[in-house]
């Protein structure tokens, strides 16, 4: 049987790379690819679960609301990252297209089936909810502890670091998010944020460029702003 799954360019860094071929050619029968436009919502907040979803190509924000409305951005997704908390009943944030997106979907029962016959895929799902808590700790401290300075900074790390792990340039950024997303997710204002971008390009540790690019001058620079050095 053909396996569409062996051309993907995301297959390895995905959390279906540690799937064999013939398993993956199993799954590959059940999955679908979906394609987002910008702004729209691929699920929201409390949902059944019943997909989960690896991203092709695109980015997306989660989020959460509160009930006075007040959102608070817990993350972002990118190429090969995987969306949903493996097994839960409904959706934890809701996740929102920054920009044209395309998804591998994933149906739940199929996937969680395999997870449990494939004990590296089962493992993989462990390491990256470990690593999904470790991230969660470190969003803490930064709304928690670090200035408004050191928490730009930090995100942009955090970018650079990103970006290398998906193979692209850890200096020449791509930033979907607009400043009130970065805001919603570092608890800054809008304001704050762009004065702070202001500040780090007059000190000469980033370039901003044309349409949503950033260059990142001196990474070890930038490093000694997230740490309050």
């Amino acid at each position: 049987m053909p396996n569409p799954c062996a051309s993907c360019d995301v297959r390895h860094r995905a959390v279906c790379g540690s799937l064999n071929n013939g398993e993956l050619t199993e799954l590959s029968v059940h999955s679908r690819h979906k394609d987002i436009g910008t702004g729209d919502c691929l699920v929201f907040e409390g949902d059944e679960l019943n997909a989960y979803y690896v991203v092709l190509n695109g980015a997306f924000k989660l989020y959460k609301l509160l009930s006075d409305g007040r959102r608070q951005i817990t993350g972002f997704a990118f190429k090969g990252d995987f969306v949903g908390l493996p097994y839960q009943a409904d959706y934890a944030v809701t996740v929102e297209a920054l920009g044209a997106s395309k998804l591998c979907q994933l149906p739940r029962e199929k996937f969680e089936g395999l997870s449990v016959e494939a004990p590296p895929l089962g493992q993989r799902l462990v390491k990256m909810m470990a690593a999904n808590v470790a991230a969660s700790e470190d969003h803490m401290l930064l709304l928690g502890r670090k200035t408004a300075m050191e928490r730009v900074a930090s995100f942009l790390i955090w970018m650079s670091c990103r970006a290398q792990g998906r193979g692209e340039s850890a200096l020449e950024l791509e930033v979907p998010m607009s400043r009130t997303d970065m805001g919603d997710y570092l608890g800054l204002t809008v304001e704050t944020v762009s004065r702070t971008f202001t500040k780090l390009r007059k000190v000469e540790a980033i370039t901003l460029g044309e349409r949503n690019r950033l260059m990142i001058n001196d990474l070890e620079a930038l490093q000694d702003l997230a740490d309050g050095v």
